[in-house]
C-alpha cells in the first residue's frame, strides 16, 4: 500500500534534487563544456519551471487528501522519464552525460511502487535511450536540430555497445533496487507489526495494572518504586506521581523488615497507618522480577486491604459468642425467674403476719426491693436475648430524635448538657419505630453518664453512596454518628463494649449497648465505637436507608 506522505516527500526531494541539478546546467553547463546550445537553454528552463509547478501541485493533491496516490507516483515517475530523456535530447544524444538519471527514475519506482514496476521502468529506460541513439545514428533527430555526426563517427558497433551496457545496467539497478526495496518494505512491515503488537500490548498491561482489584507495584534492584497502581494510590493515600522512585519503605513503612526478603517469593501482613488515621492492615505476596538475561532486576508486590476482613471476622466471632451466651442465659434467667418469684411471694406473705417488728418489716422491703430490681434485669436480659420481631417503617430520623430529646429534657442525667441534632430534615431510614427509639435511648444515657453533668452531644447523619474505597457500607445506608466529649473507655474497655453485663458505670446493668448491637443487627445494621481516655466516644450506626 502506497504512503501518501512517503510519495510526497519524495515530490520535494526530486525537486530539490534534480530540478536543482537542471538548474546548475542551465547557470553553468554551457560556460564549462558548452553543453547545451543557447536555443535549448529557453527550453531548458521551461521545462525546469513546469517541472517545479508539476511537483507542487502534485504535492498539494497528496497534502489535501487525494486518493489516486498511484495516478500521482506513475505520473511523477513518467515526468522523470521525460524530463531526463530531454535533457539528453538537449545535450547531445550520444555525446550527453545525463544518461545516468535514468538510474533516479528505475530507483524511484522500485522504491514507490515494486520490483515489478521497477523493471518496466528499466524497460522504457532502454527504449527511451536505445531510440535517442538509434534515431541520431540514422540521422532522425534533425528537426530537434541534433546532428547525427556523433553517433557516426563513433560507429554502429559502439552505439549497439552503449545500448547494451546500459540496458544492462538499467536492469541490474533494477533488480539491486527492487530487491533492497522490497527488503526495506518487509522489514517496515514487520517493524509496524511489532510496534501494533506493543502498542496492543502496552494498553492492555496499563489497562489491567489500573484495573485490577489490588495494590500492584514494582521496585527495581535498589528497592525504588517504578509502578504504582490506581488501587495502590487508594490503599496506601500516596499518589503515583508521588511514590515513583521513592524507596519502598519510605512510601509503605510496614515493609522495612521486609526490604531484603521482598525479592524473592513470599508473603506476609504489614500495618499502615491510613489517610484518616485509621490503622490499616494490608496482606501482601511479592515474587522476583527477572531481566532479559533471567537475573533478578527487581520485584512484584500485591496488596490486598484485609483491615475490613479483619474487622467483620472479628464481629462475626463476637456475634457468635453473644448469641450463643444469649441462648444460655435465656434459659438460665427463665429458670432463675420461677424461684425468684416464689421468693418474693413468700416474703409478701410473711410480711402481713403480725409478729415481724419493724426491723424485720425493713429487711422485708429490701428483699422486695432487690427482687424486683433482679425482676427487672431478667425482663431486660430476656429482652436484649430475645428481642422482637422487628416491625419495620419509613422513619423520618431527625423527627424521631427531637421527640426523644424533648422526653429526655425532663431527665435529671441530662440536666445542663446540650444536644445539636444536625440530621437532615429529608432524612428516613426504615426501621421498628419503638426499637429505633430504645437505641437512641440507651446512646444519649450513656452518653450523658459519661459526661457526668455538663458537655455537649453531637448527632450526625449522612445518606452513604458507594465509594470504591476501604468503606464496606454500600449505597443505600444512612451513616448516623453519636458523638460525645465525656471520659471516654480505654482499649481494653472498648473491646468488651458490647458484651452483656459488662459496665464500667457503677450500678449499671451492661445491657445498653448489647441491646443495640442485638438491634441493629437484627436491622441489617452495622455499630463500630471509637473511643480513647479523656478525648470522648463516638457510636457510628449504618442503617438501612
Amino acid at each position: 500500500m502506497l504512503d501518501a506522505k512517503r510519495i510526497g516527500w519524495f515530490i520535494l526531494l526530486r525537486v530539490v534534487v534534480v530540478t536543482g541539478f537542471l538548474a546548475s546546467v542551465a547557470v553553468f553547463g554551457r560556460q564549462s563544456q558548452d553543453l547545451i546550445a543557447d536555443g535549448a537553454m529557453t527550453v531548458l528552463a521551461r521545462l525546469v519551471g513546469a517541472t517545479y509547478l508539476f511537483s507542487f501541485l502534485s504535492f498539494l493533491a497528496l497534502k489535501f487528501g487525494a486518493r489516486q496516490v498511484r495516478t500521482i507516483t506513475y505520473a511523477q515517475i513518467v515526468w522523470d522519464l521525460i524530463l531526463v530523456t530531454t535533457l539528453i535530447l538537449l545535450s547531445g544524444g550520444v555525446t550527453s552525460p545525463f544518461a545516468f538519471l535514468y538510474f533516479l527514475s528505475i530507483i524511484s519506482a522500485s522504491l514507490l511502487l515494486a520490483r515489478s514496476e521497477a523493471y518496466y521502468t528499466a524497460s522504457l529506460c532502454v527504449i527511451l535511450y536505445g531510440s535517442i541513439l538509434d534515431f541520431q545514428y540514422y540521422d532522425r533527430l534533425g528537426l530537434l536540430g541534433i546532428s547525427p555526426l556523433p553517433a557516426q563517427q563513433y560507429g554502429a558497433g559502439y552505439i549497439f555497445y552503449l545500448i547494451f551496457l546500459y540496458s544492462a545496467s538499467f536492469y541490474l539497478a533494477a533488480f539491486l533496487a527492487g530487491s533492497l526495496a522490497e527488503r526495506a518494505r518487509l522489514s517496515e512491515s514487520a517493524l509496524q507489526e511489532k510496534a501494533i503488537d506493543y502498542a496492543e500490548l502496552e494498553r492492555l498491561n496499563s489497562s489491567i495494572v489500573s484495573t485490577i482489584d489490588s495494590g500492584l507495584l514494582t521496585i527495581n534492584a535498589a528497592g525504588r518504586i517504578r509502578v504504582f497502581n490506581r488501587y495502590a494510590e487508594i490503599l496506601t493515600g500516596v499518589s503515583q506521581t508521588d511514590a515513583y522512585d521513592r524507596p519502598l519503605a519510605e512510601v509503605i513503612p510496614g515493609f522495612a523488615r521486609f526490604q531484603s526478603e521482598v525479592f524473592g517469593v513470599m508473603q506476609g501482613e504489614i500495618e499502615h497507618p491510613g489517610p484518616d488515621g485509621e490503622q490499616l492492615l494490608f496482606s501482601f505476596k511479592s515474587v522476583p522480577l527477572a531481566g532479559k538475561d533471567g537475573e533478578t532486576v527487581g520485584a512484584i508486590l500485591d496488596l490486598h486491604d484485609l483491615t475490613q476482613m479483619k474487622r467483620m471476622a472479628g464481629e462475626l466471632k463476637r456475634a457468635d459468642s453473644l448469641a450463643a451466651l444469649g441462648e444460655l442465659s435465656a434459659r438460665m434467667a427463665h429458670e432463675i425467674r420461677n424461684p425468684l418469684a416464689a421468693i418474693s411471694g413468700s416474703v409478701q406473705l410473711v410480711a402481713q403476719r403480725e409478729w415481724p417488728d419493724e426491723k424485720d418489716q425493713r429487711l422485708f422491703s429490701i428483699i422486695l426491693r432487690e427482687t424486683d430490681r433482679l425482676d427487672q434485669l431478667l425482663r431486660d436480659f430476656l429482652s436484649y436475648a430475645k428481642p422482637t420481631p422487628p416491625r419495620k417503617v419509613t422513619l423520618n430520623l431527625r423527627r424521631v430524635i427531637a421527640d426523644l430529646c424533648a422526653l429526655l429534657s425532663t431527665d435529671p442525667r441530662l440536666k445542663g448538657l446540650h444536644v445539636e441534632n444536625s440530621v437532615p430534615e429529608d432524612l428516613a431510614v426504615l426501621f421498628d419505630k419503638d426499637q429505633c427509639s430504645q437505641i437512641f435511648w440507651n446512646l444519649l444515657v450513656n452518653s450523658a453518664e459519661a459526661l457526668r453533668g455538663e458537655g455537649r452531644i453531637f448527632i450526625e447523619a449522612e445518606l452513604l453512596s458507594g465509594n470504591g474505597g476501604h468503606d464496606w457500607s454500600d449505597s443505600g445506608q444512612v451513616r448516623i454518628c453519636v458523638k460525645d466529649n465525656g471520659a471516654g473507655m480505654s482499649e481494653a474497655e472498648l473491646k468488651r463494649v458490647f458484651e452483656p453485663f459488662f459496665t464500667t458505670k457503677k450500678g449499671g446493668s451492661g445491657l445498653g449497648l448489647a441491646t443495640v448491637y442485638r438491634i441493629v443487627e437484627r436491622h441489617d445494621g452495622r455499630i463500630t465505637v471509637e473511643s480513647a481516655k479523656g478525648e470522648g466516644t463516638t457510636v457510628t450506626l449504618y442503617l438501612p436507608a
